[in-house]
Protein backbone atom coordinates (compact mmCIF):
# COMPACT_ATOMS: atom_id res chain seq x y z
CA UNK A 1 0.00 0.00 0.00
CA UNK A 2 2.92 2.57 0.47
CA UNK A 3 2.53 4.66 -2.82
CA UNK A 4 5.46 6.59 -3.16
CA UNK A 5 8.84 5.25 -1.33
CA UNK A 6 10.31 2.03 -2.10
CA UNK A 7 13.70 0.87 -0.53
CA UNK A 8 17.00 0.62 -2.37
CA UNK A 9 18.23 -2.92 -2.81
CA UNK A 10 21.04 -2.53 -0.63
CA UNK A 11 21.32 -0.14 2.28
CA UNK A 12 22.79 0.27 5.62
CA UNK A 13 20.56 1.23 8.94
CA UNK A 14 22.36 4.57 9.88
CA UNK A 15 22.16 6.32 12.96
CA UNK A 16 19.42 9.04 13.22
CA UNK A 17 20.00 12.36 12.52
CA UNK A 18 19.07 14.44 15.32
CA UNK A 19 19.00 18.26 15.95
CA UNK A 20 20.87 19.42 19.10
CA UNK A 21 21.06 22.66 20.70
CA UNK A 22 17.81 23.56 22.39
CA UNK A 23 18.10 25.98 25.16
CA UNK A 24 14.38 25.37 26.27
CA UNK A 25 15.08 22.04 27.77
CA UNK A 26 18.91 22.14 29.59
CA UNK A 27 21.10 19.58 30.98
CA UNK A 28 19.95 17.85 34.57
CA UNK A 29 20.59 20.39 37.33
CA UNK A 30 22.68 18.27 39.32
CA UNK A 31 22.40 20.65 42.60
CA UNK A 32 19.01 19.39 43.44
CA UNK A 33 18.58 16.70 45.76
CA UNK A 34 15.68 15.29 44.38
CA UNK A 35 16.44 15.13 40.63
CA UNK A 36 18.13 12.01 39.50
CA UNK A 37 21.63 13.09 37.69
CA UNK A 38 22.90 9.67 36.72
CA UNK A 39 22.10 9.97 32.82
CA UNK A 40 23.59 12.93 30.68
CA UNK A 41 20.67 14.81 29.36
CA UNK A 42 16.99 14.40 29.37
CA UNK A 43 14.99 13.94 25.88
CA UNK A 44 14.94 17.02 23.63
CA UNK A 45 11.81 18.55 22.01
CA UNK A 46 12.32 18.07 18.45
CA UNK A 47 9.63 20.82 17.34
CA UNK A 48 11.92 23.12 19.30
CA UNK A 49 15.18 22.07 18.42
CA UNK A 50 14.02 21.83 14.57
CA UNK A 51 12.89 25.88 14.61
CA UNK A 52 16.51 26.49 16.59
CA UNK A 53 18.47 24.78 13.81
CA UNK A 54 15.77 26.73 11.22
CA UNK A 55 15.98 30.25 11.93
CA UNK A 56 19.58 29.97 13.14
CA UNK A 57 20.72 28.72 9.53
CA UNK A 58 22.12 25.05 11.58
CA UNK A 59 20.19 23.48 9.10
CA UNK A 60 17.90 23.76 6.60
CA UNK A 61 13.94 22.56 6.28
CA UNK A 62 15.31 20.18 3.00
CA UNK A 63 17.91 18.57 4.76
CA UNK A 64 15.70 17.47 7.68
CA UNK A 65 13.03 16.30 5.25
CA UNK A 66 15.37 14.48 3.02
CA UNK A 67 16.54 13.01 6.66
CA UNK A 68 13.26 11.86 7.52
CA UNK A 69 12.47 10.34 4.29
CA UNK A 70 15.42 8.46 3.84
CA UNK A 71 15.13 6.95 7.63
CA UNK A 72 11.52 5.94 6.24
CA UNK A 73 13.06 4.13 3.10
CA UNK A 74 15.25 2.33 5.47
CA UNK A 75 12.66 1.16 7.85
CA UNK A 76 9.51 0.75 6.55
CA UNK A 77 10.18 -2.84 4.83
CA UNK A 78 10.25 -4.48 8.39
CA UNK A 79 7.84 -1.57 10.12
CA UNK A 80 5.09 -0.87 7.75
CA UNK A 81 3.68 2.24 9.49
CA UNK A 82 3.07 4.17 6.79
CA UNK A 83 0.23 3.43 3.93
CA UNK A 84 1.12 6.92 2.13
CA UNK A 85 4.12 9.33 2.22
CA UNK A 86 3.47 12.04 0.41
CA UNK A 87 5.05 13.00 -2.89
CA UNK A 88 5.73 16.81 -2.01
CA UNK A 89 7.22 16.68 1.21
CA UNK A 90 10.27 18.01 -0.72
CA UNK A 91 8.75 21.00 -2.49
CA UNK A 92 7.21 21.90 0.69
CA UNK A 93 10.73 21.74 2.73
CA UNK A 94 11.62 23.97 -0.45
CA UNK A 95 9.00 26.35 0.46
CA UNK A 96 9.88 26.82 3.69
CA UNK A 97 13.84 27.40 3.13
CA UNK A 98 12.58 30.25 0.89
CA UNK A 99 10.25 32.12 2.84
CA UNK A 100 13.46 32.20 5.58
CA UNK A 101 15.99 32.97 3.04
CA UNK A 102 13.49 35.99 2.27
CA UNK A 103 13.68 36.56 5.87
CA UNK A 104 9.72 36.52 6.31
CA UNK A 105 8.53 34.96 9.22
CA UNK A 106 7.73 31.24 9.50
CA UNK A 107 5.01 29.47 11.40
CA UNK A 108 5.75 27.62 14.90
CA UNK A 109 5.65 23.92 12.91
CA UNK A 110 7.75 24.85 10.50
CA UNK A 111 9.99 21.99 9.01
CA UNK A 112 7.98 19.87 11.32
CA UNK A 113 7.55 16.24 9.70
CA UNK A 114 4.33 14.76 10.73
CA UNK A 115 2.30 11.94 10.53
CA UNK A 116 -1.52 11.84 10.06
CA UNK A 117 -3.75 8.55 11.06
CA UNK A 118 -5.21 7.61 7.87
CA UNK A 119 -8.81 8.73 9.13
CA UNK A 120 -7.82 12.04 9.22
CA UNK A 121 -8.71 13.26 5.96
CA UNK A 122 -5.99 14.54 3.79
CA UNK A 123 -6.54 16.87 0.63
CA UNK A 124 -5.36 14.62 -2.65
CA UNK A 125 -3.96 12.28 -0.45
CA UNK A 126 -5.49 8.81 0.56
CA UNK A 127 -7.25 8.42 3.14
CA UNK A 128 -8.83 5.29 3.57
CA UNK A 129 -9.33 4.43 7.46
CA UNK A 130 -7.08 1.19 6.87
CA UNK A 131 -10.50 -0.03 5.06
CA UNK A 132 -11.13 -1.58 1.50
CA UNK A 133 -14.45 0.25 1.25
CA UNK A 134 -11.87 3.63 0.83
CA UNK A 135 -9.31 2.30 -0.90
CA UNK A 136 -8.62 4.58 -3.66
CA UNK A 137 -10.81 7.89 -1.69
CA UNK A 138 -9.13 11.19 -1.82
CA UNK A 139 -10.34 13.93 -0.08
CA UNK A 140 -10.84 17.41 -1.30
CA UNK A 141 -10.72 18.64 1.87
CA UNK A 142 -8.40 19.00 4.80
CA UNK A 143 -9.78 17.89 8.42
CA UNK A 144 -9.51 21.22 10.18
CA UNK A 145 -6.63 19.62 12.10
CA UNK A 146 -4.25 19.00 9.37
CA UNK A 147 -5.31 22.42 8.09
CA UNK A 148 -4.22 24.55 11.28
CA UNK A 149 -0.59 22.33 11.15
CA UNK A 150 -0.42 23.20 7.32
CA UNK A 151 -0.99 26.97 8.19
CA UNK A 152 1.49 26.83 10.78
CA UNK A 153 4.21 25.41 8.06
CA UNK A 154 3.72 21.54 9.19
CA UNK A 155 4.96 18.94 6.91
CA UNK A 156 2.71 15.98 6.16
CA UNK A 157 4.72 12.89 5.49
CA UNK A 158 2.36 10.66 4.94
CA UNK A 159 -0.67 8.57 6.43
CA UNK A 160 -0.17 5.80 9.06
CA UNK A 161 -1.60 2.74 9.10
CA UNK A 162 -4.19 1.82 11.95
CA UNK A 163 -7.15 -0.99 12.67
CA UNK A 164 -9.60 -0.19 10.08
CA UNK A 165 -12.27 2.41 11.17
CA UNK A 166 -10.27 2.64 14.45
CA UNK A 167 -11.85 -0.84 15.76
CA UNK A 168 -8.73 -2.66 17.10
CA UNK A 169 -6.37 -2.78 19.53
CA UNK A 170 -3.37 -4.48 17.56
CA UNK A 171 -3.23 -2.81 14.09
CA UNK A 172 -3.78 -5.98 12.89
CA UNK A 173 -6.96 -5.00 11.96
CA UNK A 174 -5.98 -3.04 8.96
CA UNK A 175 -7.05 -4.30 5.59
CA UNK A 176 -3.56 -3.60 3.84
CA UNK A 177 -0.47 -4.44 6.34
CA UNK A 178 0.56 -5.54 9.35
CA UNK A 179 2.71 -2.61 11.55
CA UNK A 180 5.53 -4.06 13.88
CA UNK A 181 6.58 -2.72 17.08
CA UNK A 182 9.75 -0.83 16.82
CA UNK A 183 11.29 -2.40 20.74
CA UNK A 184 10.28 -5.46 18.96
CA UNK A 185 9.54 -6.30 15.16
CA UNK A 186 7.47 -9.76 16.54
CA UNK A 187 5.36 -7.63 19.14
CA UNK A 188 1.97 -5.89 17.89
CA UNK A 189 2.60 -1.64 17.79
CA UNK A 190 -1.06 -1.48 19.95
CA UNK A 191 -4.19 0.36 17.89
CA UNK A 192 -6.30 1.65 16.96
CA UNK A 193 -3.10 4.35 16.13
CA UNK A 194 -0.34 1.37 15.78
CA UNK A 195 1.58 3.20 12.43
CA UNK A 196 1.18 6.95 14.25
CA UNK A 197 2.73 5.69 17.78
CA UNK A 198 5.33 3.41 15.76
CA UNK A 199 6.44 6.02 13.46
CA UNK A 200 7.11 8.75 15.84
CA UNK A 201 9.17 5.43 18.38
CA UNK A 202 10.92 4.57 15.09
CA UNK A 203 12.25 8.76 14.04
CA UNK A 204 10.22 8.17 10.90
CA UNK A 205 8.56 11.63 11.78
CA UNK A 206 8.89 14.04 14.52
CA UNK A 207 5.43 13.76 16.06
CA UNK A 208 1.83 12.41 14.49
CA UNK A 209 -1.58 12.46 14.72
CA UNK A 210 -4.15 9.84 15.81
CA UNK A 211 -7.25 9.56 17.10
CA UNK A 212 -8.51 8.05 20.38
CA UNK A 213 -12.25 6.73 20.98
CA UNK A 214 -11.40 4.13 23.88
CA UNK A 215 -7.33 4.27 24.47
CA UNK A 216 -6.53 4.32 20.91
CA UNK A 217 -3.67 7.34 21.57
CA UNK A 218 -2.67 6.13 24.96
CA UNK A 219 -2.02 2.27 24.52
CA UNK A 220 0.04 2.01 21.97
CA UNK A 221 1.82 5.00 22.69
CA UNK A 222 2.83 2.51 26.30
CA UNK A 223 3.36 -0.17 24.14
CA UNK A 224 5.62 1.82 21.77
CA UNK A 225 7.46 4.01 24.34
CA UNK A 226 6.54 7.21 23.30
CA UNK A 227 4.02 10.26 24.61
CA UNK A 228 0.48 9.89 23.75
CA UNK A 229 -1.77 12.47 24.51
CA UNK A 230 -5.44 12.55 24.35
CA UNK A 231 -7.35 15.98 24.94
CA UNK A 232 -11.07 16.83 26.52
CA UNK A 233 -13.95 15.71 24.34
CA UNK A 234 -14.50 18.98 22.21
CA UNK A 235 -10.72 20.69 22.65
CA UNK A 236 -9.89 19.69 19.18
CA UNK A 237 -12.41 19.72 16.25
CA UNK A 238 -13.91 16.37 14.97
CA UNK A 239 -14.68 17.67 11.37
CA UNK A 240 -12.75 15.70 8.62
CA UNK A 241 -12.29 12.98 11.12
CA UNK A 242 -13.77 9.38 10.02
CA UNK A 243 -16.98 8.86 12.46
CA UNK A 244 -15.89 5.56 14.62
CA UNK A 245 -18.51 6.79 17.62
CA UNK A 246 -18.75 10.33 17.87
CA UNK A 247 -19.74 10.54 21.28
CA UNK A 248 -16.01 9.36 22.28
CA UNK A 249 -14.59 10.26 19.35
CA UNK A 250 -11.37 13.04 19.79
CA UNK A 251 -7.90 13.49 17.69
CA UNK A 252 -4.75 12.96 19.94
CA UNK A 253 -1.16 13.60 19.25
CA UNK A 254 2.21 11.68 19.41
CA UNK A 255 5.77 12.98 20.30
CA UNK A 256 9.29 11.48 21.84
CA UNK A 257 8.73 14.16 24.28
CA UNK A 258 5.73 15.72 26.61
CA UNK A 259 6.67 19.29 25.52
CA UNK A 260 5.87 18.02 21.30
CA UNK A 261 3.03 16.41 22.01
CA UNK A 262 1.87 19.61 24.20
CA UNK A 263 2.83 21.55 21.31
CA UNK A 264 1.07 19.76 18.68
CA UNK A 265 -2.06 19.61 20.66
CA UNK A 266 -2.03 23.49 21.37
CA UNK A 267 -1.44 23.72 17.16
CA UNK A 268 -4.25 21.76 16.05
CA UNK A 269 -6.98 22.71 19.38
CA UNK A 270 -9.72 25.63 19.48
CA UNK A 271 -13.32 26.04 18.04
CA UNK A 272 -14.46 25.09 14.82
CA UNK A 273 -17.61 26.23 12.96
CA UNK A 274 -17.69 23.40 10.93
CA UNK A 275 -17.52 21.25 14.54
CA UNK A 276 -21.03 21.58 16.67
CA UNK A 277 -19.20 19.72 19.66
CA UNK A 278 -16.14 21.72 19.22
CA UNK A 279 -15.52 24.15 22.68
CA UNK A 280 -15.32 28.18 22.56
CA UNK A 281 -13.41 27.38 25.81
CA UNK A 282 -9.93 29.30 25.45
CA UNK A 283 -6.74 27.34 24.37
CA UNK A 284 -4.22 28.14 27.00
CA UNK A 285 -0.65 28.73 26.05
CA UNK A 286 1.13 25.14 26.71
CA UNK A 287 4.60 26.21 26.11
CA UNK A 288 4.80 28.07 28.86
CA UNK A 289 4.42 24.51 31.32
CA UNK A 290 8.21 23.10 29.68
CA UNK A 291 10.76 24.67 31.77
CA UNK A 292 14.16 24.15 31.33
CA UNK A 293 15.39 21.81 34.01
CA UNK A 294 17.88 24.37 35.68
CA UNK A 295 14.69 26.17 36.59
CA UNK A 296 13.19 23.59 38.31
CA UNK A 297 13.00 23.83 42.13
CA UNK A 298 14.01 21.27 44.86
CA UNK A 299 10.39 19.88 44.76
CA UNK A 300 9.22 21.31 41.87
CA UNK A 301 5.85 19.33 42.01
CA UNK A 302 5.46 20.35 45.57
CA UNK A 303 1.71 20.25 46.97
CA UNK A 304 0.64 18.42 43.66
CA UNK A 305 -2.23 16.05 44.81
CA UNK A 306 -1.99 12.93 43.56
CA UNK A 307 -4.98 9.96 42.96
CA UNK A 308 -3.53 6.04 42.39
CA UNK A 309 -6.40 4.22 41.02
CA UNK A 310 -6.60 1.31 43.04
CA UNK A 311 -8.70 -0.61 40.58
CA UNK A 312 -5.82 -0.44 37.86
CA UNK A 313 -3.50 -2.77 39.95
CA UNK A 314 -5.63 -5.43 40.68
CA UNK A 315 -5.99 -8.75 39.63
CA UNK A 316 -5.03 -9.15 35.28
CA UNK A 317 -2.19 -6.86 35.57
CA UNK A 318 0.75 -8.00 34.89
CA UNK A 319 3.24 -7.43 37.73
CA UNK A 320 6.28 -5.71 35.97
CA UNK A 321 3.58 -3.51 34.73
CA UNK A 322 2.43 -2.92 38.60
CA UNK A 323 5.58 -2.30 40.22
CA UNK A 324 6.66 0.32 36.70
CA UNK A 325 3.58 2.15 37.98
CA UNK A 326 4.17 2.07 41.88
CA UNK A 327 8.08 3.17 40.92
CA UNK A 328 6.53 5.75 39.01
CA UNK A 329 4.30 6.88 41.90
CA UNK A 330 7.21 7.19 44.01
CA UNK A 331 9.36 9.35 41.78
CA UNK A 332 5.89 11.69 41.50
CA UNK A 333 6.79 11.64 45.28
CA UNK A 334 10.29 12.75 45.48
CA UNK A 335 9.10 15.39 42.75
CA UNK A 336 6.68 16.69 45.97
CA UNK A 337 3.64 14.79 44.82
CA UNK A 338 0.89 14.17 47.80
CA UNK A 339 0.43 10.53 46.42
CA UNK A 340 -2.62 8.52 48.09
CA UNK A 341 -4.77 5.84 46.60
CA UNK A 342 -8.46 6.58 45.26
CA UNK A 343 -10.98 4.30 44.64
CA UNK A 344 -13.58 4.23 40.85
CA UNK A 345 -16.42 2.09 42.27
CA UNK A 346 -17.88 1.85 38.51
CA UNK A 347 -14.45 1.26 37.20
CA UNK A 348 -14.84 -2.27 35.61
CA UNK A 349 -18.50 -1.09 34.59
CA UNK A 350 -16.58 1.19 32.22
CA UNK A 351 -15.68 -1.34 29.69
CA UNK A 352 -19.31 -3.69 28.92
CA UNK A 353 -20.68 0.26 28.86
CA UNK A 354 -17.82 1.54 26.57
CA UNK A 355 -18.32 -1.40 23.82
CA UNK A 356 -21.85 -1.55 23.64
CA UNK A 357 -21.79 2.36 23.10
CA UNK A 358 -19.38 2.52 20.09
CA UNK A 359 -20.46 -0.59 18.93
CA UNK A 360 -24.28 1.28 18.22
CA UNK A 361 -22.85 4.51 17.44
CA UNK A 362 -20.71 2.55 14.63
CA UNK A 363 -23.41 0.75 13.60
CA UNK A 364 -25.31 4.46 12.41
CA UNK A 365 -22.49 6.17 11.63
CA UNK A 366 -20.97 3.17 9.19
CA UNK A 367 -24.48 2.96 7.27
CA UNK A 368 -22.93 5.82 4.70
CA UNK A 369 -20.21 3.24 3.29
CA UNK A 370 -22.96 1.81 1.15
CA UNK A 371 -21.37 1.58 -1.90
CA UNK A 372 -23.58 4.87 -3.51
CA UNK A 373 -22.88 7.69 -0.89
CA UNK A 374 -19.74 6.59 -0.11
CA UNK A 375 -17.32 3.70 -0.62
CA UNK A 376 -16.11 1.22 -3.76
CA UNK A 377 -19.25 0.05 -5.40
CA UNK A 378 -19.77 -3.18 -6.57
CA UNK A 379 -22.31 -3.71 -8.87
CA UNK A 380 -25.47 -5.68 -8.49
CA UNK A 381 -28.89 -6.18 -10.06
CA UNK A 382 -30.68 -4.97 -7.42
CA UNK A 383 -30.11 -2.75 -4.49
CA UNK A 384 -30.15 -4.60 -1.73
CA UNK A 385 -27.93 -6.95 -3.19
CA UNK A 386 -25.46 -3.33 -4.03
CA UNK A 387 -25.19 -2.81 -0.75
CA UNK A 388 -24.91 -6.20 0.58
CA UNK A 389 -21.75 -7.00 -1.52
CA UNK A 390 -20.22 -3.28 -1.30
CA UNK A 391 -20.49 -3.71 2.43
CA UNK A 392 -19.46 -7.50 2.36
CA UNK A 393 -16.54 -6.97 0.48
CA UNK A 394 -15.43 -3.20 1.53
CA UNK A 395 -15.32 -4.20 5.57
CA UNK A 396 -12.96 -6.44 7.47
CA UNK A 397 -13.96 -8.82 9.80
CA UNK A 398 -14.07 -6.70 13.15
CA UNK A 399 -15.61 -4.08 11.54
CA UNK A 400 -18.54 -6.07 10.69
CA UNK A 401 -18.53 -7.72 14.27
CA UNK A 402 -18.92 -4.32 15.51
CA UNK A 403 -21.65 -3.29 13.11
CA UNK A 404 -23.54 -6.26 13.94
CA UNK A 405 -22.86 -5.80 18.05
CA UNK A 406 -24.56 -2.39 17.44
CA UNK A 407 -27.36 -2.75 15.54
CA UNK A 408 -28.23 -5.28 18.06
CA UNK A 409 -28.08 -3.55 20.79
CA UNK A 410 -30.06 -0.50 19.07
CA UNK A 411 -32.63 -2.77 18.30
CA UNK A 412 -36.27 -3.10 19.06
CA UNK A 413 -36.60 -4.95 22.18
CA UNK A 414 -32.92 -4.83 23.70
CA UNK A 415 -32.51 -0.71 23.75
CA UNK A 416 -33.33 -0.46 27.06
CA UNK A 417 -31.32 -3.36 28.41
CA UNK A 418 -28.52 -2.53 26.72
CA UNK A 419 -27.47 0.73 24.75
CA UNK A 420 -29.80 2.63 27.89
CA UNK A 421 -28.36 1.04 30.75
CA UNK A 422 -24.80 1.35 28.99
CA UNK A 423 -25.77 5.10 29.02
CA UNK A 424 -26.38 5.36 32.79
CA UNK A 425 -23.33 3.84 33.22
CA UNK A 426 -21.55 6.39 31.77
CA UNK A 427 -23.31 8.99 33.54
CA UNK A 428 -22.03 7.10 36.96
CA UNK A 429 -18.16 6.72 35.69
CA UNK A 430 -18.56 10.60 35.31
CA UNK A 431 -19.79 11.23 38.71
CA UNK A 432 -16.53 8.70 39.84
CA UNK A 433 -14.32 10.86 38.40
CA UNK A 434 -15.63 14.37 39.40
CA UNK A 435 -15.76 13.11 42.77
CA UNK A 436 -12.19 11.76 43.23
CA UNK A 437 -10.73 14.83 40.98
CA UNK A 438 -12.78 16.80 43.01
CA UNK A 439 -9.52 15.61 46.06
CA UNK A 440 -6.99 15.32 43.55
CA UNK A 441 -5.54 17.63 40.86
CA UNK A 442 -4.94 14.04 38.67
CA UNK A 443 -5.45 10.61 38.88
CA UNK A 444 -2.85 7.78 37.59
CA UNK A 445 -3.30 4.57 36.59
CA UNK A 446 -1.06 2.02 34.21
CA UNK A 447 -1.76 2.72 30.59
CA UNK A 448 -2.68 -0.99 29.22
CA UNK A 449 -2.50 -4.61 31.99
CA UNK A 450 0.82 -5.59 29.88
CA UNK A 451 3.41 -4.41 27.60
CA UNK A 452 2.93 -5.03 23.77
CA UNK A 453 2.11 -8.83 23.11
CA UNK A 454 3.29 -10.85 20.23
CA UNK A 455 1.35 -10.35 16.49
CA UNK A 456 -1.33 -13.21 16.30
CA UNK A 457 -1.21 -13.42 19.78
CA UNK A 458 -4.92 -12.48 20.84
CA UNK A 459 -6.41 -12.21 17.08
CA UNK A 460 -8.53 -14.50 17.32
CA UNK A 461 -9.38 -14.30 21.08
CA UNK A 462 -11.74 -10.74 20.78
CA UNK A 463 -12.65 -10.37 24.14
CA UNK A 464 -9.14 -10.80 25.56
CA UNK A 465 -7.89 -8.31 22.97
CA UNK A 466 -11.10 -5.68 24.37
CA UNK A 467 -9.98 -6.27 27.48
CA UNK A 468 -6.67 -4.96 27.34
CA UNK A 469 -8.88 -1.49 26.80
CA UNK A 470 -10.02 -1.62 30.38
CA UNK A 471 -7.61 0.92 31.73
CA UNK A 472 -8.44 3.70 28.92
CA UNK A 473 -11.91 3.43 27.94
CA UNK A 474 -13.36 5.44 31.23
CA UNK A 475 -12.00 8.55 30.49
CA UNK A 476 -13.52 8.59 26.75
CA UNK A 477 -16.80 7.76 28.38
CA UNK A 478 -16.18 10.43 31.17
CA UNK A 479 -14.51 13.20 28.07
CA UNK A 480 -11.51 13.51 30.01
CA UNK A 481 -8.12 14.70 28.97
CA UNK A 482 -4.88 12.07 29.34
CA UNK A 483 -1.52 11.56 28.82
CA UNK A 484 0.45 8.59 28.52
CA UNK A 485 4.34 8.97 29.16
CA UNK A 486 6.94 6.10 29.53
CA UNK A 487 7.68 5.32 32.57
CA UNK A 488 10.00 2.10 32.86
CA UNK A 489 10.46 -1.19 31.00
CA UNK A 490 9.69 -4.49 31.36
CA UNK A 491 11.46 -8.02 30.35
CA UNK A 492 10.75 -9.06 26.72
CA UNK A 493 12.07 -8.22 23.59
CA UNK A 494 15.84 -7.93 22.81
CA UNK A 495 16.14 -4.88 24.95
CA UNK A 496 13.44 -5.07 27.24
CA UNK A 497 9.40 -3.16 26.24
CA UNK A 498 8.31 0.32 27.28
CA UNK A 499 5.30 0.41 29.77
CA UNK A 500 3.59 3.46 29.90
CA UNK A 501 2.07 5.80 32.85
CA UNK A 502 -1.89 7.62 32.55
CA UNK A 503 -2.32 10.23 33.78
CA UNK A 504 -5.99 11.57 33.96
CA UNK A 505 -6.76 15.11 34.28
CA UNK A 506 -9.95 17.63 34.77
CA UNK A 507 -11.96 18.86 31.70
CA UNK A 508 -9.88 21.38 29.65
CA UNK A 509 -7.29 21.09 32.61
CA UNK A 510 -4.55 19.71 29.94
CA UNK A 511 -2.05 22.37 30.89
CA UNK A 512 -1.78 20.37 34.70
CA UNK A 513 -1.17 17.47 32.93
CA UNK A 514 1.61 18.91 30.52
CA UNK A 515 3.41 20.47 33.18
CA UNK A 516 3.25 17.07 35.44
CA UNK A 517 4.14 15.05 32.66
CA UNK A 518 7.05 17.19 31.62
CA UNK A 519 8.29 17.29 34.90
CA UNK A 520 8.17 13.52 35.50
CA UNK A 521 9.89 12.80 32.08
CA UNK A 522 12.65 15.31 32.55
CA UNK A 523 13.79 13.96 35.80
CA UNK A 524 13.11 10.15 35.55
CA UNK A 525 16.06 8.24 35.67
CA UNK A 526 16.94 6.48 32.20
CA UNK A 527 14.35 8.18 30.47
CA UNK A 528 16.02 7.94 26.85
CA UNK A 529 13.09 5.33 25.47
CA UNK A 530 14.66 4.70 22.25
CA UNK A 531 13.99 1.48 20.38
CA UNK A 532 17.02 -0.25 19.79
CA UNK A 533 18.38 -0.47 16.35
CA UNK A 534 16.46 -1.93 13.71
CA UNK A 535 18.23 -4.93 11.93
CA UNK A 536 19.98 -3.69 8.43
CA UNK A 537 18.36 -3.21 5.51
CA UNK A 538 19.69 -6.03 2.66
Amino acid sequence: MLSTLQPPRSLTLLPFRRFHGSKTIASLASSSPTLDASFVSPPQSQILTTRRSLLSGETTASEIAKSYLSRIRLTEPQLKCFLHVSENVLKEAQEIDQRISRGEEVGPLAGVVIGVKDNICTEGMPSTAASRILEHYRPPFDATAVKKIKEMGGIVVGKTNMDEFGMGSTTEASAFQVTANPWDLTRVPGGSSGGSAAAVAARQCMVSLGSDTGGSVRQPASFCGVVGLKPTYGRVSRFGLMAYASSLDVIGCFGSTVADAGMLLHAVSGYDRFDSTSSKQDVPEFDTQFLSMDSFESKPLKGVRVGLIRETLEEGVDSGVRSATQEAASHLEALGCVVTEVSLPSFSLGLPAYYVIASSESSSNLSRYDGVRYGNQVMADELNKLYECSRGQGFGGEVKMRILMGTYALSAGYYDAYYKRAQQVRTLIRKDFKAALDHNDILISPAAPSAAYKIGEKKDDPLAMYAGDIMTVNVNLAGLPAIVLPCGLVEGGPSGLPVGLQMIGAAFDEEKLLKVGHIFEQTLKGSGFVPPTLPNVA
